[in-house]
């Protein structure tokens, strides 16, 4: 049940880029010793019964409590499943992490997003119920959902959130026993730092390559084996997210916006926007507007 779950082409749900399920009880559908690929970076947080997992060759015994991140692009082998087994499962891209969580306030939850290495981390009795709870959040606001702009907000909200957790998890215990991360891995998350402070003024590769001591070579080179987006698309990227969450709040003018994100006039940020999203920021309010009115 895992591989299939775990596997879901997530570019192509109806919130792209993420999965969420909660499974009440884990059938073994498949061969339980045959290996598989896990596309999608995922975290398991198990609830009730035991398993035993393999994961880049380390074998992992899972119990109650006990979340367990999973790289993408790495193997997985199923080898043991015992009890009662009830877990939750997110699935999410990097891309979708970085649309939805690049926030100076959660740039160490990065670490498990971008990270190479499994983590398993038994969790005590309250961080367990916090973070199933965020999954409930996540699953609930996701099932059967039409989608407009309220359910996309909490969708976001339960998001960060979840993002939030995993900050306050890596603070407590990966100075302990989790894991040494790779210079690239700290490359990219003091990369993602500079970039939620700065992305509004320094839009050249230049300034965060120097501020990291590196050259913009090696820095884009890093930054797109690991997003699979230069420097440059992601600067864009921060821009336009961040530009249209003003753009919905109706209290704010296309020129208030424009000054937030320091353009020099409305005239030029309509002409960024529109080249980036293909509609005008005016469009894009009236969009926003008539979902609102439909649900």
């Amino acid at each position: 049940m895992i591989r299939d779950l775990i596997n879901i082409d997530i570019k192509k749900l109806p919130i792209s880029g993420l999965s969420v399920h909660i499974i009440k009880r884990y059938e073994v559908r498949t061969n339980i010793s045959e290996a598989f690929a896990v596309p999608n970076f995922s975290l398991l947080l198990i609830k009730s019964g035991k398993f035993k997992i393999q994961l880049q060759d380390i074998t992992q015994q899972m119990k109650e409590r006990d979340l367990l991140v999973i790289p993408s692009n790495s193997y997985c082998t199923m080898v043991e499943v015992r009890g009662k087994l009830q877990l939750y499962l997110i699935s999410f891209s990097t891309d979708y992490a970085i649309r939805n969580g690049l926030k100076k306030e959660l740039i160490e939850s990065f670490y498990f997003v971008i990270g190479l290495k499994a983590v398993k981390i038994g969790l005590e009795e309250k961080e367990f119920l916090v973070l199933s709870l965020i999954y409930k959040l996540i699953y609930f606001v996701n099932k059967d959902a039409k989608h407009g702009s309220q359910e996309l907000d909490l969708q976001k909200i339960g998001f960060t959130l979840l993002l939030y957790e995993l900050r306050l998890i890596y603070t407590k215990y990966t100075s302990e026993h989790i894991q040494q991360f790779s210079q690239k891995e700290n490359l990219i998350v003091r990369f993602f730092n500079i970039l939620s402070i700065h992305y509004k003024k320094q839009h050249n590769a230049k300034f965060y390559a120097g501020a990291l001591f590196v050259t913009p070579g090696h820095l884009n080179k890093v930054v797109k084996q690991i997003t699979g987006k230069s420097i440059k698309r992601l600067i864009v990227q921060t821009i336009i997210t961040e530009a249209e969450i003003l753009l919905d709040d109706l209290h704010l003018t296309i020129t208030e916006i424009a000054d937030e994100l320091e353009f020099p006039s409305a005239n030029s940020f309509s002409v960024f926007f529109k080249k980036h999203s293909s509609i005008s920021p005016s469009q894009y309010r009236l969009n926003a507007a008539e979902k609102f009115k439909t649900q």
